[in-house]
């Protein structure tokens, strides 16, 4: 169960009270959180330095959680809201922005109700946090980090459970032993900053249920939209001058073959491929399930939300003489650019000659989707570790002394804040439940 040929019982033996697997943002507040209640606490990860998506998801502005009332907040993560909401009701947003200010780093609220540091980066707020971390306070316990170690198995004599990990170091392979292990190793998105879901066949060996990884958070693949030609994505036409600009201000629409539909306002960008960005987020847990049972998605764009159908209708039904198209529609509706380029792409030219069904198109154009871009493109994943294989101390049932937290477990949330806020908050409750696991067992079980 471990690629490492040398045998490990000829291994050095590491012992520790208390293995974190994983320095990314659960993993660190796992650790501050036992550490708080008087524990030694011994951090590994793979990447030289603690928490490398963390700082690389803050470089365009450190999204640390949103300020909507906290009952709208929960019901963002779907169908794991009752799991989550227990983390939340410990650690919610409120009490994120308390944390922030516990290490010296004030807040503020965006436009969009979101949450940011005041000066926008996460480099800042992790370097406090390391530095607490690295020098407690009177009674609290000593977090000691080890960079460059990799888990890569169980141990072949004990193939579950806190003891017997397989670690790579730059001194060479070592066996762990820990009375309590708390793994928060991520997803599988953002491979390069150690969150390639190389886990996932370690817990399946040991007899622990993991559910498929996914995209989320995702741009997706154009199936055949061209009208003129049915090739596959964009144009060779549209791709070179439009690849990379963004649509702004429409409503993108989409009601999938359960029933569930999804409407709102936003922006989105197009790719080589097909599209991303916040507004195509919002929306991709729905598309990317709906792409795995039918194969296809399709949803519709309204380019112009702020005119009804009515006023667009009576606009591209006015003369417009000897003036083409597009210097009508620019004229008469504002419409021209990649908005204007994108209906030349998705629609015949019957269509577009005809004012009825050109109107009808500016308010609802349809793109079908192919496929989710690769997890590791993706701003995070879904999938991971059940709730059904945990307790309520986020233990696995059946590997006592061993618990998991952050990305993952098997939830997802879209961009806002609410991926940081839960894996933050996971980080807690499982430091937490580890505590209490502690407390009552005792040394040497």
């Amino acid at each position: 169960m471990t690629s490492d040929a040398q045998e490990p019982q000829s291994l050095p033996i590491a012992s520790v009270d208390v293995a974190i697997i994983g320095a990314g943002p659960a993993g660190l507040m796992a650790a501050q959180t036992l550490a708080a209640h008087g524990v030694d606490v011994d951090v590994y990860d793979a990447m030289a330095s603690a928490g490398r998506k963390f700082l690389l998801a803050g470089r365009g502005g450190l999204n640390l959680t949103h300020a909507e009332p906290h009952e709208t907040f929960v019901r963002r993560y779907g169908d794991r809201a009752e799991w989550v909401s227990a983390w939340l009701n410990a650690m919610g947003g409120q009490a994120v922005r308390e944390w922030a200010a516990s290490l010296g780093v004030d807040t503020f609220v965006g436009t969009s109700q979101r949450v940011f540091p005041v000066g926008m980066k996460a480099a800042p707020l992790l370097r406090s946090w390391l530095h607490r971390l690295r020098h407690p306070q009177d009674g609290q316990g000593q977090v000691r980090f080890h960079m460059r170690h990799r888990w890569c198995g169980w141990s072949d004599t004990d193939p579950a459970g806190a003891g017997g990990l397989m670690m790579t170091s730059p001194s060479g392979a070592v066996r762990l032993q820990a009375r309590v292990l708390i793994l928060a190793l991520g997803g599988g998105s953002w491979a390069r900053l150690g969150s390639d879901g190389a886990w996932v066949p370690w817990l399946e060996e040991a007899g622990v249920p993991v559910a498929s990884l996914r995209p989320s958070n995702c741009g997706f693949d154009l199936a055949g939209t061209h009208a003129s030609t049915g090739q596959v994505g964009w144009s060779e036409h549209f791709r070179s001058r439009h690849a990379g600009e963004p649509f702004k201000s429409v409503v993108l629409r989409f009601e999938d073959s359960q029933g569930r539909r999804f409407e709102r306002k936003g922006e989105f960008v197009a790719t080589d491929s097909g599209i991303e960005g916040s507004l195509v987020y919002a929306a991709s847990a729905m598309l990317r399930d709906e792409i795995a049972r039918a194969g296809t998605a399709t949803l519709t764009l309204d380019l112009l939300p702020d005119r009804s159908p009515d006023d667009v209708q009576r606009q591209v039904s006015h003369p417009r003489g000897s003036r083409s198209l597009s210097s009508h529609l620019k004229s008469r509706l504002g419409l021209d650019g990649i908005k204007m380029a994108l209906l030349h792409e998705c629609l015949n030219r019957a269509t577009i000659n005809d004012p009825v069904s050109l109107a009808r198109s500016i308010k609802a154009l349809p793109l079908t989707l192919s496929a989710p871009r690769p997890i590791d493109e993706a701003i995070s994943t879904a999938g991971g570790v059940p709730a059904q294989a945990l307790d309520e101390d986020l233990m696995i049932r059946h590997l006592p002394g061993v618990f998991c937290a952050g990305e993952m477990l098997d939830w997802e949330a879209p961009t806002g804040g609410y991926l940081l806020t839960a894996c933050l908050a996971s980080g807690r409750w499982a430091g937490e439940g580890a505590w209490r696991w502690l407390t009552r067992k005792p040394s040497g079980h």
